[in-house]
């Protein structure tokens, strides 16, 4: 059974040798140190310009926790904007409230503003009390199209039962497990997962040591 690969890139370089080495899709974010925030519009319309498989953007616009004020939301909506006009396939984004439940209104919002771009619910929702209650919460929003986790545990291994049962509740949206995959044992996690697709720095082998 075939799945999809997606590796996680920060800059070109990068995203040319994975498309080259057999990702089918690529997340596109920055400061990878920080889990990843938005990229420049320039970074952006580069990837656009070179890579010809699909291109999912990240919306984070600082580092830290997954609260966002109303200002941030702004600039989350203007990195939206910019993505939509140079035709990415999606974005990827999380919000939280103060008790690190979903943000359900903010997530709402924000998934009607992106159409028609796909939307991915990033592993803010392994911050949450209940990733398979908010799972469910997400399964009701319409437009949500992939969900990222690691089934609230650091590997996708460890949250490989949680993951088992979003894929089970959530036929409809792609559980895309995280959490260290590599090209080494993305077949295994997916003989035991059995996902759609599956997100990793590695999943296509390393992409170290390219100039920024």
């Amino acid at each position: 059974m075939s799945f999809i690969k997606e590796a996680c890139v920060e800059n070109l370089q990068q995203a040319i040798i994975a498309e080259k080495q057999g990702a089918d899709r690529l997340e596109l974010c920055t400061d990878l140190e920080m889990d990843g925030l938005t990229p420049s519009n320039d970074l952006i319309l580069k990837i656009k310009e070179h890579i010809k498989i699909q291109v999912h953007v990240m919306i984070r616009p600082r580092a830290g926790n997954f609260v966002y004020s109303v200002q941030k939301i702004d600039e989350m909506k203007a990195s939206i904007d910019f993505c939509k006009l140079v035709g990415v396939e999606g974005v990827v984004f999380g919000i939280l409230n103060n008790d690190n439940t979903l943000n359900l209104d903010k997530l709402r919002e924000l998934t009607e503003y992106s159409q028609p771009l796909k939307v991915v619910i990033h592993k803010a929702i392994d911050d949450t009390p209940n990733p398979l209650q908010a799972c469910k919460e997400l399964a009701d929003i319409n437009g949500v199209t992939t969900i990222l986790s690691s089934g609230g545990e650091i590997t996708a291994l460890e949250g490989m039962e949680v993951l088992r049962e979003m894929i089970k509740i959530s036929s409809e949206i792609e559980i895309m497990p995280a959490g260290k995959i590599t090209k080494s044992n993305v077949h295994e996690l997916h003989e035991l997962i059995g996902a759609r697709a599956y997100h990793g720095r590695l999943i296509v082998g390393s992409l170290e040591g390219l100039a920024q």
